[in-house]
């Protein structure tokens, strides 16, 4: 089969088509014959060695869609041919014509009582599925709350605008890094979308001065403690990333004590391997938000697999919006 592989840490260009055998599955355990796979923020810390102890050569991706090719002896449930979806995120190899996954986080389209494309299939597990997690069970945000998001116009901020509408949020503000992003991040869920350079005057400002309920940051770095500053009493901020390469914020217990503030981190790839079903509780939840059209998983991007460097160079460059998808399958 043929696979997109890091065979080095380095810039793009050291992304290589080549060929593998196809694997079979475990007992739990499927296959499935991947016909999109979704390029994520995630694939470049990867090939950029930005993810500890990850082993050589590898073969990024972790979301695909697909049809299921194999399933192992002890898994129940699902069919050969059936449409699925499927997080990848625990062992990568999305980049591939075949990948091999745990049974739990596979998810039949079937199931989402709507129709999804299979382009859109690919771009839901890991981005909607992070929004909806976040939302509802890291902020435990209250309906009418406000709620405030970095990075509004990229894979993950454009889905979590629209997750924290679907789910009650009273004033969703987002942040953006350049002008022609503006339009696009308010077209996908949020009430203000202001410039990153000069975020927090707005916020106060809109906010008259009391600041939001929630705020999350996949930036890092000095947004972060300028999210930190806006949050009211009760006030969470969630850190999920890092896309700003920044130093880390170091934070003092005793003011969030004193402020009855709260800080929270997120990684889809850890409770992946460590809470599997309750990642799939959310995942089948943010994909009937998808079905439903509560939720607009917008493929701004489709390239074949062999341009996998031309995707990671347009989101290292943040040169996208939306999401960037691989077509694998014929």
């Amino acid at each position: 089969m043929r696979a997109m592989m890091i065979p080095q840490f380095g810039d793009a260009e050291v992304l290589t088509l080549t060929r593998l055998e196809v694997p079979a599955p475990g007992p739990f355990e499927v296959t499935i014959d991947v016909a999109y796979a979704g390029v994520n923020y995630a694939e470049v810390l990867f090939r950029k060695g930005g993810v500890p102890n990850l082993p050589l050569p590898f073969v990024p991706g972790i979301e695909v869609s697909g049809t299921i090719r194999e399933i192992g002896e002890k898994v129940t449930g699902l069919r050969t041919g059936q449409r699925v979806a499927a997080l990848t995120i625990v062992s990568g190899g999305g980049y591939a014509e075949v990948v091999k996954v745990n049974a739990d986080l596979v998810f039949p389209l079937d199931e989402a009582g709507g129709q999804v494309s299979m382009e859109s299939a690919a771009a839901f597990p890991s981005n909607v599925t992070t929004a909806y997690m976040i939302i509802s069970q890291v902020s435990r945000m209250q309906r009418g709350e406000t709620v405030l998001v970095h990075a509004a116009a990229g894979g993950v901020g454009s889905a979590i605008g629209q997750v924290a509408k679907a789910l009650g949020a009273g004033l969703v503000i987002g942040t953006v890094g350049s002008t022609d992003k503006v339009d696009y991040a308010k077209s996908l869920g949020y009430d203000e979308v202001y410039l990153r350079e000069d975020f927090e005057e707005q916020v106060t400002e809109r906010t008259g001065g009391r600041g939001v309920d929630v705020a999350v940051d996949p930036v890092g770095g000095l947004m972060r403690e300028a999210s930190l500053r806006l949050l009211k009493p009760l006030g969470r901020l969630i850190a999920m990333g890092n896309a700003g390469d920044s130093e880390d914020v170091k934070q003092s217990l005793n003011e969030l004590w004193f402020t009855s503030k709260t800080v929270s981190g997120f990684n889809l790839q850890l409770l992946s391997m460590t809470a599997p079903l309750l990642v799939a509780e959310s995942a089948r939840k943010a994909l009937a938000l998808v079905a439903s059209g509560e939720v607009k998983v917008d493929v701004t991007g489709l390239l074949p697999l062999h341009s996998a460097e031309e995707a990671h160079r347009r989101i290292e460059k943040r040169k996208s919006t939306g999401k960037i998808v691989l077509k694998v399958g014929s």
